[in-house]
């Protein structure tokens, strides 16, 4: 009932249609919802924050009012069209977001992911489908806090781990693989450089491992930092 309420007051108003109201009150919903989407990413300090979600929903937001601006005034035009180019053109910002560090980690797809979502919510909003840019807005948001937590948690405690370890010779390296063995650790991927300082004999090592069913992360990497030689390790 609420609903249709709501609905019947963006009508009486004449939100669905461009005028100076509708306009400014697409604009500044545009505006809040990539704010918010755009805080949580930079509470965690990361590439594209608060300003750049802000710039790409409003922007998409004004792509799709220019879309709807042409339809009316000119007949015969594609309303979608300059929608479809945010939407495939928007990837070129998003990748720039994502790096992979010095130890083969892949940083900002969520931020990247995040980015398309604003562009794709600024399009709704844009063309009046208000209702969808909130709901979508909400899930996002849940999807960026909530589901984190859900997502760290299945990851911290499952049967496979990735580890960045640095051993002091390439001979207690081979002393970890032949431990690993012993107990029933698969090495599923490998790949090792040679430290740094040009008389260090040490070996780093990337290492994807699987055992026999989950396990905590924070327990395997107590019980393999006791290993005689090996400098240091960490989860990736």
């Amino acid at each position: 009932m609420q609903y249709y309420i709501v609905k019947a007051v963006l009508k009486i108003v004449d939100l669905y249609e461009l005028n100076i109201i509708s306009i400014t009150f697409r604009v500044v919903l545009s505006v809040i919802i990539g704010g918010i989407l755009g805080f949580e990413r930079s509470r965690k300090s990361r590439p594209a924050g608060f300003r750049t979600y802000m710039l790409v929903c409003v922007s998409s937001t004004l792509v799709m009012m220019t879309s709807q601006y042409i339809f009316n005034e000119f007949e015969g035009t594609d309303p979608s069209r300059l929608g479809a180019q945010v939407i495939s053109g928007i990837g070129f910002l998003g990748v720039g977001t994502i790096i992979v560090t010095s130890r083969n980690q892949v940083r900002g797809l969520t931020t990247a992911a995040g980015l398309w979502t604003a562009a794709c919510l600024g399009l709704a909003i844009g063309i009046g489908f208000y209702e969808g840019a909130v709901v979508v807005g909400l899930i996002t948001l849940l999807i960026m806090t909530v589901f984190k937590k859900f997502d760290d948690y299945l990851n911290s405690n499952n049967a496979y781990i990735n580890i960045y370890a640095s051993f002091i010779s390439i001979d207690v390296f081979d002393e970890f693989i032949e431990y690993c063995k012993i107990n029933d650790i698969k090495i599923k991927n490998i790949e090792t450089t040679k430290s740094g300082n040009y008389d260090d004999k040490g070996i780093i090592a990337i290492m994807f491992l699987q055992f026999k069913k989950r396990i905590s992360h924070v327990q395997i990497i107590q019980s393999l930092s006791a290993f005689e030689g090996l400098r240091h390790i960490e989860e990736l």
